[in-house]
Order: structure tokens, then C-alpha cells, then sequence
């Protein structure tokens, strides 16, 4: 089925070299303007642009309370190695008893590997990270945080957990208010620590109060009495950060605020965050068709958190991420899924993560994480089409312009938009940033901005897709049909359906309509098109280097 396959898709060094160029309006992606603030559903500077974040998790909660990849990687290299590859900010863990006990608190990061028996990490961070090595643990975040923000690089400050470890379950006892360690009050002790320590660090922008609230204690009485206590005590300790609020089971539930809202005493500041991964839903995806899948779960996330983009508010997708073996079929359905929803929305989120390898996971020592961006010694990418594909929704499709958005049409598989170089040109994928403007209209053509030329049909199986002036006949008229809303169908004069595909050269073709209900062996991701409302005009380079294409970290 050509490109309908399980894996990621190959893309060329040349390919890769020219999608760095990214398409961005009223918006910012370096440390400036800072703090920043809430404008409707945008995040914005004190400019009053647009700031779209674009993070990636960096795991500093688990045993050893230190932020991994020390012993691997010089903290300047990781911090640069961040920004180059065009995340403009990082969601930081941190666990409670980092800042509420003492005795743990001031251990030095030497002392800590030592009591947990990882001596053989002491030498790797005496190697690339010397200076830390005998800082109390809580300094050595600082400087963590230092690091990034001499990188130009936002901070995130997310309580992840109370007692150090890997999160989550429920009954782990860090789930919910009361649980065995979660007392409320230490909590917004510690939050209350944690804002002041970094008054006055202009990259951190945010903090995080809780990950994944979850667990048999669960309910909404003490959601919003806590929650809201939390989010004063932070903004009065700290208000230049933004306060970001998660829901209920396990981040994926945020419908209790479309019947009562947060009140606090201060505004400009909150943000909602929600969890979105494959396994929220199982094994869904894998199982189901892709089509029925997506529209399901789209709905449903709609009606958990989703809604709250239109009622005004930011949404944070602080954690969604696959494993980039790219050997999950349950991973790779739900990335298509997730990628066009992403582009759609044009949310906020945070990739689930930088890790390549933890120094003790789960009493694992040397860990491999396979959701992680670098590989298990941190020098390389885990897989280089990935960070190119999502690429495409680091910069944002809007901003606070007035202007009428228009639309690129976007294909979700390989973070690509539709792109002509000229009418006799065949339809090609490219960067999104060199995309026409489309305007779809009543009628159901697909016609480019400013001109006559509209998407047409031809007949035949395979036949490229063209620009035409004949914009009444049927080969002109595009349905989105399918459970997911993105195969873009066409009845031809010779009365059978076709669908926009891509060939193996990303030359837009027409093909029979596939995969578009029952059969969970089919996957139509070749087929998917979104269509993205942008008001984005000017361009700005992402930021790779020559030596990441190669795939050096």
C-alpha cells in the first residue's frame, strides 16, 4: 500500500535539510518578553505575541533526584543539543521531598549515587559535569535550570511525584490528595519552596502542580479545594509563572471544568495541562480501524479537554510520545492521529522525552527508554524522521492576528503540507511553510488564494492530482469523508470515488478510497489530510544543524 506502513517514513538528507524552514507569525520562539501570560486560549509575551511552547520532558524525579544524562553528556551540550533541535522550552521534573526534606535535599549529588549503590555514574559526571558533582541536590537543579536558560530555553517546573521514583499507578501512594504521600499541606509547602527558589529566573515560565492526579481517593470536592489553594500559594510566592493545572485519572480528564470553573483570585496566569498517549486508550488503535479509532477518540478527548481551547483557555499537552523504534502499531496509528489533531488545534505540548537511559529506573540500572529523543548514551538521535516530522507544529499555525486565516493542506504522516512549485508542476509535499494558501469553499473545491485554480481529479488509478480552471465539474469538489474527517474524496465524471494520496516520490496522486471503515488490518495514513487554518506569513529557520541530519546529538 505504498506508503501505508507501520514504520516512519524515510525522508532524505535533502528532504530534511530543506523542511528547517518554518513558517511563523506574532509569534516568538527565544527566551524574551518575558514572564509570560494568557491571552483567550493563547499563551503570549509581554508583547503580546504569541509563544507557542514546544517542550520536551526531562526526567529529574526518580531516585537519584538528578536530572538524567549527566554522566553522558556535558550539561551545556544537553541544553544546546534542546534548543538546536527546536524545542524552545523544557517540562522539568521534580519530586516533593526535593525541597521539603532536608536530610534529602542537602545530599550532594555525589552522595546520592553513592547511597544508592551507582558508583559507576560518579566517574561520568566527574567527566562531563565536574562542577556539579558535590552541589547539594537542589543547587544541581538550579544549575540545570541555569543551563537551559543560557540556551534560551523556557523552564516548566513540574511536581512530579512526592517520594522519588517512576510514576505511575494507582496505588503507588503520590496519586491524590491524602494518599500515603500526599499530604496537602507539605504539598503547598513545597510548591510554595519551589516558586521562591526561582522568583526572579526568567526562563521559568510555568509551574506545574501536580502530574497525573489519579487513584481511589479521587473527587472533585478536594480537586478544587487543593488545586486552587495550590495555585494561590504558588502565584503569591512567584507571579511571573504561569499555573498550570492537571485533571483527573491520570491527566485525562478535565470535563468537571465545563460545570464549574476554577476561581482564583488573579488572572492571566492558569493553564490547563492533559495527558494524551496510545495506551490511554489500550490497545485501540492497534486492534480497531485506524478511521473509527481516531474520530472516536478525537470526540472523546473533545469532550475531556479540548473543549476548554474554546471556551477560552490554554490547554498544555504536557506529555504524549511514542516509541521511536517506530515498531509499535498501536504507537505509530495514534502519531498520525495525534499529529493531525496537533496541527489542528495548534495546542501547546510537551514530548514525552529527551531520556535515552536512566541511571535506575524501577531498580533497573541503565534503563533504556525507547520513548526517548536520544539514543541510550545520549550522543544520538533515537530516530531522525521523527524530530523532522514534528517539526511541522513546533511553530504555530495562528497567532493573535486579525488577518483571515486560510488553510494548508496537511499531511499528518509526514508532518509535509501540499505544495505546487508552478500550474504545469505535478503537486508535490513539502514544507509547510512554503505552502499556497487554499480556501475551501460551500462548494467543496479546494481553490488557491488569489487565483482561479482549484484541486482537481484526473481519471485513472494513480493519476497525478493537478490545478485546473474548472473548478463546477465534479473532479473539482472534494469531500472529507471516513470516520476521521481526513480522506479528501472526489467523485470523478466517470463516477467513481477517488481519494488524495501520495506516491513514493510524494507526488500527489488520486487512488482508490481505502481503509475507510471495519478493517483493523488497513492503515490509511498515506491518505489522511488535514485542514489546518493558519494566518502564519514569515519565515524563520528551525534551527537544525548539518550534523544533525547525520544524526550526530
Amino acid at each position: 500500500m505504498g506508503r501505508c506502513t507501520f514504520s516512519f517514513p524515510f525522508l532524505s538528507k535533502l528532504t530534511l535539510l530543506t523542511v528547517i524552514v518554518i513558517v511563523l507569525l506574532d509569534v516568538t520562539v527565544t527566551v524574551s518578553g518575558l514572564p509570560l501570560y494568557t491571552n483567550g486560549r493563547w499563551i503570549v509575551n509581554e508583547d503580546g505575541k504569541r509563544v507557542k511552547l514546544a517542550c520536551v520532558n526531562w526526567v529529574s524525579h526518580l531516585d537519584t533526584l538528578v536530572a538524567e544524562g549527566l554522566s553522558h553528556q556535558p550539561l551545556d551540550v544537553i541544553s544546546k543539543g534542546i534548543k538546536s533541535k527546536g524545542f524552545n522550552c523544557v517540562r522539568l521534573t521534580w519530586p516533593l521531598v526535593l525541597v521539603t526534606n532536608d536530610s534529602i535535599s542537602s545530599l550532594t549529588v555525589r552522595q546520592s549515587f553513592k547511597n544508592l549503590g551507582l558508583v559507576q555514574y560518579i566517574n561520568g559526571i566527574l567527566a562531563n559535569n565536574p562542577s556539579i558533582i558535590d552541589l547539594p541536590l537542589i543547587k544541581a537543579y538550579q544549575e540545570v535550570v541555569k543551563s537551559l536558560g543560557d540556551n534560551e530555553a523556557m523552564v516548566v517546573l513540574d511536581n512530579h511525584v512526592t517520594q522519588p521514583g517512576w510514576c505511575c499507578s494507582n496505588s503507588d501512594g503520590n496519586g491524590f490528595f491524602e494518599d500515603q504521600f500526599f499530604d496537602p499541606d507539605l504539598w503547598i509547602m513545597g510548591l510554595t519552596k519551589m516558586a521562591t527558589i526561582f522568583n526572579g529566573v526568567t526562563n521559568v515560565v510555568g509551574m506545574s502542580l501536580r502530574n497525573e492526579l489519579r487513584g481511589p481517593k479521587q473527587n472533585l470536592n478536594d480537586w478544587y479545594r487543593y488545586m486552587q489553594k495550590g495555585a494561590e500559594a504558588v502565584h503569591a510566592a512567584n507571579p511571573n509563572v504561569l499555573v498550570i493545572l492537571s485533571g483527573l485519572n491520570f491527566d485525562t480528564n478535565l470535563a468537571f471544568l465545563g460545570n464549574q470553573p476554577v476561581k482564583l483570585s488573579f488572572n492571566g496566569k492558569l493553564v490547563f495541562e492533559v495527558h494524551w498517549y496510545s495506551f490511554s486508550d489500550g490497545e485501540a488503535w492497534k486492534s480497531g480501524n485506524p478511521n473509527q479509532v481516531c474520530g472516536q477518540v478525537r470526540g472523546n478527548m473533545m469532550t475531556k479537554s479540548w473543549f476548554l481551547l474554546d471556551q477560552g483557555w490554554p490547554l498544555f499537552v504536557s506529555e504524549f510520545g511514542v516509541d521511536l523504534r517506530g515498531t509499535n502499531v498501536n504507537d505509530n496509528r495514534y502519531l498520525n492521529c495525534f499529529m493531525a489533531v496537533a496541527a489542528e488545534l495548534d495546542f501547546d505540548w510537551a514530548l514525552w522525552t529527551l531520556v535515552g537511559s536512566y541511571y535506575i529506573r524501577q531498580g533497573v540500572i541503565g534503563m533504556i527508554e525507547y520513548y526517548g529523543l536520544l539514543n541510550s548514551d545520549w550522543t544520538q538521535l533515537r530516530n531522525i524522521t521523527f524530530l523532522q516530522r514534528i517539526s511541522a507544529i513546533q511553530l504555530p499555525f495562528r497567532g493573535l492576528s486579525e488577518a483571515k486565516p486560510y488553510k494548508v493542506i496537511f499531511h499528518p504522516l509526514t508532518g509535509l503540507c501540499v505544495l505546487r512549485k508552478s500550474q504545469v508542476d505535478p503537486l508535490r509535499l513539502g514544507p509547510c511553510s512554503n505552502s499556497e494558501g487554499w480556501e475551501y469553499t460551500a462548494q467543496n473545491t479546494l481553490s488557491i488564494k488569489g487565483t482561479n485554480l482549484c484541486l482537481q481529479a484526473q481519471q485513472g488509478e494513480g493519476m497525478q492530482a493537478k490545478l485546473g480552471i474548472t473548478c463546477s465539474d465534479p473532479n473539482s469538489r472534494w469531500e472529507m469523508i471516513s470516520d476521521s474527517k481526513m480522506h479528501l474524496s472526489c467523485n470523478n465524471n466517470n463516477g467513481s470515488g477517488v481519494c488524495l494520496d501520495v506516491d513514493s516520490n510524494n507526488i500527489i496522486v488520486t487512488n482508490s478510497c481505502k481503509c475507510l471503515s471495519k478493517d483493523n488490518t488497513c492503515d490509511p495514513a498515506c491518505q489522511w489530510f488535514k485542514l489546518v487554518d493558519t494566518t502564519s506569513k514569515s519565515t524563520s529557520m528551525l534551527g537544525f544543524k548539518e550534523s544533525d541530519i547525520s544524526g550526530n546529538y
